[in-house]
């Protein structure tokens, strides 16, 4: 398990000591100095998750300005979007649906101002689900990248298929193109990211170094190519973004054209994107067998002199510089997404099968 506490200037160590047999899966969580401050002048708070562990944060501040890091186990915790009063998660099996039970001046354990209920799952079986996204008509839209296409939920089946890239011959669960990032516009999906183009079973792997594109769903047509396992676009401020992960960086492209411009280098490997005004979000991780092997990532960290992190960065899109951080040092060393929850100040979950879970009774009081 790790720290559930770290302050702004050193790294969080345990309330006490752990069992035997838990030590090596202890995590400790520091922030930088002026992590403190940026979220109180933002005026949010974040969720990041960690498949590897099965992990769901919630990142927020107490009243007397300390860090609050909260954690929900989730299996296989993925793909992770805030709607409003909302979270939706993706997990091994399963699309969660996660409800704030508290009122706007409500306040739980004289701490946290949103505490989220699970609320329904919504079981798919095992579709390897990466990025996921809430439609303007409510709809919840997801990345099926075992079955390599955009797919929505079926009150009767595991999914229903919405889009598919125009070079993948038919739906079947081989993973072929590894499709993994959504990117919403106007409410509606508009861009995905794949490794490559192969159209046979898990022939991605062989694509890694350059074999990654960005498509347009509403045209079937591809904006930009030549990426190393691209991650998360997004649309922001007029512009779309994506993760080079292969490479470690950020990248703003012009759809239009094609055109790329790189942002900001991270130290380790890119997933998960978010935008809160000029600042972008981004987590990173480490490699899994201590390198980045055929990357040119492994280049990009030994050019500059730079150790992989298992991290949460944030990046001034002014400057192209890393504003702030949260980084984790022991058992967990791979993340995934992360969302920005507005106007949120400190969040917290309940935990499946709980006994929170079974006693916290609320009343629906409206209607």
């Amino acid at each position: 398990m790790s720290t559930s506490k770290a302050t702004d200037e050193v790294p969080a160590k345990p309330a006490e000591t752990p069992p035997a047999g838990l030590a090596e899966q202890q995590t400790n969580i520091s922030l930088s100095r002026g992590f403190i401050n940026w979220m109180e002048t933002a005026q949010c708070s974040l969720a990041f998750t960690s498949y590897q562990t099965g992990q769901l944060f919630l990142v927020g501040l107490t009243g007397d300005r300390k860090a609050s890091i909260h954690q929900t186990s989730f299996v296989r915790a993925m793909g992770v979007t805030v709607a409003g009063q909302r979270i939706i998660l993706a997990s091994d099996t399963a699309v969660w649906r996660l409800e704030n039970i508290l009122g706007p001046d409500q306040v739980a354990n004289a701490i946290y101002d949103r505490m989220y209920m699970p609320r329904a799952a919504s079981y798919t079986g095992d579709l390897d689900i990466h990025e996921l996204a809430v439609r303007e008509d409510g709809q919840i839209v997801f990345i099926n990248t075992k079955f390599s296409c955009l797919a929505t939920l079926s009150p009767t089946h595991s999914f229903r298929p919405l889009w598919k890239p125009s070079f993948i011959s038919k739906l079947v669960p081989e993973d072929r193109c590894h499709l993994n990032g959504l990117a919403m516009q106007n409410g509606r999906a508009r861009y995905v990211s794949a490794i490559s183009r192969s159209d046979s079973v898990g022939g991605w792997r062989d694509r890694r170094w350059e074999g990654g594109m960005i498509i347009d769903i509403t045209e079937d047509k591809v904006v930009v190519d030549d990426l190393s396992m691209p991650h998360s676009p997004r649309v922001h401020d007029g512009a779309l973004w994506v993760l080079d992960s292969g490479r470690g960086i950020l990248v703003r492209v012009d759809p239009a054209t094609g055109q790329r411009q790189n942002i900001a280098f991270c130290p380790g490997f890119l997933r998960g994107l978010s935008f809160h005004g000029r600042f972008a979000i981004v987590t990173t991780s480490l490699p899994r067998d201590g390198l980045f092997k055929d990357l040119p990532l492994q280049d990009n960290l030994q050019t500059r002199d730079a150790e992989p992190r298992c991290a949460l960065y944030i990046i001034d899109l002014h400057t192209g510089g890393i504003a702030e951080w949260i980084e984790l040092k022991g058992h967990i060393t791979e993340l995934f997404d992360v969302a920005v929850i507005a106007g949120c100040r400190c969040p917290s979950s309940v935990p499946l099968n709980s006994a929170n879970m079974a006693s916290l009774i609320t009343i629906d009081s409206e209607g």
